[in-house]
């Protein structure tokens, strides 16, 4: 592949919008190919997920009941699983002087069932989880919850089961993203640290990228990885903005806490994802420090700022539910991160309708996991080779995907609102949620109705539409897109 043919010494094969774990593994691989590519990014990294994320980049943690009915679900399960013995031989690959074990901050993840949550979420997705490892035939084993290391819950929050996945760790986001940086360098790739803001057309293909200071790049191929942030760039280019899912944020806090007597668990410590978020979970963070995350709260704009209300109820779940000396812990640092959500909740992967416009994001939680997978499918796409798994399931002009039936999205999304209250530690007389949950179910299937005739927003953007116009706006213009597009 040869530079684009302008003349100017700014001119690249590829450019990758987005410093983060997505475009950082991406631009590494092209440059390892000898592909002239620049990545551009502010080097503190605003909006991004991967600076603030816990990054596990375990498989079966993540495992949900929603996730396995659908095949769009179990696709990205199986990404995840495949990504998963990628990471030893991609973290030596990033480390010139070490095997990148080092980068390494937790031996295996313990998974725990406890008293917080609500059946039909924490039990059922626990036993996913159980059944999802025997099904692969991955390694786990059963723990007496009496004997997890470091763990002391105070009694109404105490875990009920447990299991250990011994291959499931975790990374130092940042030092992780510091490594990519220097390797990607060390490869003759470019960081350029700015921000895009416009697609350079001609007709209907690519020709460059203009950044926030007035420079226009020249390439005839331009990735948006920027996680949420990808969308102001999109937004530049309308007749295909429309017809994509628009990417909101699954905004989220987490803390990096120096505990009160300098010590830390082995191994990452989290419950199955519920209550419209990925569960609680405390990550090793070497001696004395461990990260505690994370909210989840979509938002129609990626946040650079925490929500106080948000930081007092993540401490508080990490007090209660997993060390009741921590809130005598120093609070070293508030993380905000923004996880990329597409409007049908589904991954942005592949080119676009203008040609040499290309998308790497929507990855929502699962980024940073399956970092190397998609950096390498991306790769061979961009070089026109085979690719080893079908991304087209994901491409981003499309109708919205449907995972779950209108009936199933309304019960998820009445199901998860009650869990917030429980996990909130709500105290409420004890027939009152039956009552909430009715009006809740009510109130949903209106909105949901409401909606579209064919169309359903995912559970948490349902919820978020009622309170943020301009999501339910959002959705509405995009089903009516993809309605035209279809002569319906």
């Amino acid at each position: 592949m040869s530079a684009t043919s302008t003349g100017d010494k700014r001119a690249y094969d590829v450019v990758v919008v987005g410093n983060g774990s997505l475009g950082l593994s991406l631009g590494l691989t092209l440059a390892r190919r000898n592909v002239r590519v620049a990545v551009l990014g502010r080097p503190h990294r605003p909006w991004a997920a991967s600076s603030a994320a816990g990054a596990m980049i375990g498989t079966f943690g993540e495992v949900t009941t929603t996730l396995l009915k659908s095949e769009f679900g179990r696709t990205k399960l199986d990404w995840a699983h495949q990504a998963a013995t990628l990471w030893p031989d991609w973290l030596e690959g990033i480390s010139p002087e070490s095997d990148g074990s080092e980068l390494l901050t937790a031996d295996g993840t313990v998974v725990m069932l406890n008293a917080v949550g609500v059946p039909e979420i924490d039990t059922q997705n626990f036993k996913a989880i159980r059944k999802t490892l025997v099904d692969y035939g991955e390694k786990f084993e059963d723990v007496d919850p009496e004997d997890i290391d470091w763990l002391d819950a105070e009694p109404t929050g105490r875990p009920l089961q447990a299991i250990f996945l011994p291959r499931e760790h975790a990374v130092d986001a940042h030092a992780l993203l510091d490594r990519l940086e220097k390797a990607f360098v060390a490869e003759g790739g470019t960081l350029i640290p700015e921000l895009a803001i416009r697609v350079d057309r001609a007709a209907d293909r690519v020709r460059g990228v203009e950044l926030e200071s007035g420079t226009v790049l020249a390439t005839e191929q331009l990735v948006l990885a920027a996680g949420s942030a990808s969308q102001t760039v999109l937004d530049s280019v309308p007749d295909q903005a429309a017809r994509i899912p628009r990417l909101i944020s699954g905004y989220g806090v987490s803390a990096l806490v120096d505990t009160e007597d300098g010590t830390a668990p082995r191994s990452v410590l989290r419950t199955p994802n519920r209550a419209f978020a990925c569960g609680l979970h405390v990550v090793p963070r070497g001696e004395g420090q461990v990260y505690v995350g994370a909210t989840n709260i979509i938002s129609p704009e990626p946040r650079e700022t925490p929500l106080i209300s948000d930081v007092l109820f993540l401490l508080n779940c990490g007090n209660r539910q997993i060390r009741r000396n921590l809130g005598e812990s120093g609070l070293r640092t508030i993380q905000v991160g923004n996880r990329p959500v597409a409007l049908d909740g589904m991954p942005l992967l592949g080119e676009t309708e203008l040609a040499g416009l290309w998308m790497m994001t929507g990855t929502y939680r699962d980024g940073l996991t399956l970092s190397p997978l998609l950096a390498r499918e991306m790769t061979a796409r961009l070089l026109g080779e085979e690719t080893s798994v079908d991304l087209e399931m994901f491409r981003p002009v499309r109708a919205p995907i449907q995972p779950m039936t209108r009936e199933e999205v309304v019960e998820t999304t009445v199901t998860h609102m009650l869990a917030t209250g429980y996990e909130s530690n709500w105290s409420v007389p004890v027939e009152w949620p039956f009552t909430i949950e009715h009006y809740l179910r009510v109130a949903y299937t209106r909105i949901a109705d409401e909606f579209d005739p064919l169309f359903t927003p995912p559970p948490e953007l349902l919820a978020s539409s009622r309170i943020h116009p301009s999501i339910a706006k959002a959705l509405r213009e995009y089903y009516a897109a993809s309605h035209a597009a279809s002569g319906a």
